[in-house]
């Protein structure tokens, strides 16, 4: 075979694989576009799921880069090892994500106990003859204290406007639950076509919720050690690697090319088993209803 025809095979592979990969690399901008905003919404989602429905995602992108500076800088005064303070500035830069994340579960499994309780003071409200947006209201004063303040709101917000689907649409953003999407959407159609079963209905949703909050914590309490062994089993290694660092001799080999490929490979591994091991231990999560 000739080095030429060689060559020409070598090209039309070399083009036909940059064609299939260049969807990938280098995508349109209105699916860019699209992506960013898809990303811009997870995250204005999850702030408002732990309390923070005022930050913008742009200022929490922010605070976490300077807080990733202000880690990375600070490891670097305190030991000396380039790469350790990048390492250090990787994590401080994920750390604010992190603590939302944990805020936001938190914020879930609490609320997810008070929705029976909800659902049921729905029911006597209705049952007692009251309107719909009027029962939503009640809430405000009856509800939980967790979810006051968000019917509150509501109640302000129905008063001004009289729209009670916008309404909805608003408070459940605020609420930023996949629980309250649902018995938000059960009250909406409700509202639009009528029926006489609604109090059936919510029985049934409110029966339904206890049940998957008795599951959901006995299952979340068998499996909360793979939480906490990935948690140290991530932690562990790196305690030591700072205690070896306080030593001249470890900053000098650390500070090497070897030293510094050696903790990005730890980094990157002790990333994929803390991923893999949370994986293991974690419970679907429930998606928003009509987002």
């Amino acid at each position: 075979m000739s080095v030429g025809l060689v060559v020409g095979i070598g090209l039309m592979l070399g083009t036909g694989a940059l064609l299939t990969a260049s969807p990938f690399l280098w995508p349109r901008a209105s699916i860019k576009a699209t992506q960013r905003g898809r990303a811009t919404e997870r995250l204005r989602g999850r702030l408002a799921l732990a309390g923070l429905s005022s930050v913008s995602p742009m200022a929490f992108i922010v605070c976490s880069a300077v807080i990733s500076v202000v880690i990375a800088g600070f490891v670097h005064g305190l030991i000396g090892v380039s790469a350790l303070s990048a390492g250090a500035g990787f994590v401080g830069l994920w750390t604010p994500w992190l603590l939302i994340r944990w805020r936001a579960n938190v914020r879930l499994r609490a609320n997810r106990a008070v929705w029976p309780d909800v659902v049921d003071h729905l029911v006597s409200a209705v049952r007692s003859g009251l309107a719909l947006p009027d029962s939503v209201s009640t809430l405000a004063r009856v509800g939980p204290a967790q979810t006051r303040a968000a019917f509150a709101e509501f109640e302000r917000d129905y008063r001004a406007t009289g729209t009670f689907a916008a309404c909805l649409d608003r408070l459940k953003e605020r609420l930023g639950d996949p629980v309250a999407d649902r018995i938000l959407e059960t009250l909406r159609m409700a509202r639009e076509v009528g029926g006489t079963e609604l109090t059936a209905v919510l029985r049934g949703l409110a029966a339904n919720l206890r049940e998957e909050v008795a599951v959901r914590s006995e299952v979340e309490a068998r499996q909360s050690w793979v939480v906490n062994a990935a948690r140290l089993g991530v932690a562990a290694p790196w305690v030591v690697l700072i205690l070896l660092a306080s030593r001249p001799e470890a900053v000098r080999a650390y500070n090497s090319p070897t030293g510094a490929l050696v903790i990005g490979c730890g980094l990157v591994l002790s990333l994929i088993a803390y991923r893999f091991m949370i994986a293991l231990g974690r419970l679907p999560e429930e998606k928003r209803w009509f987002k």
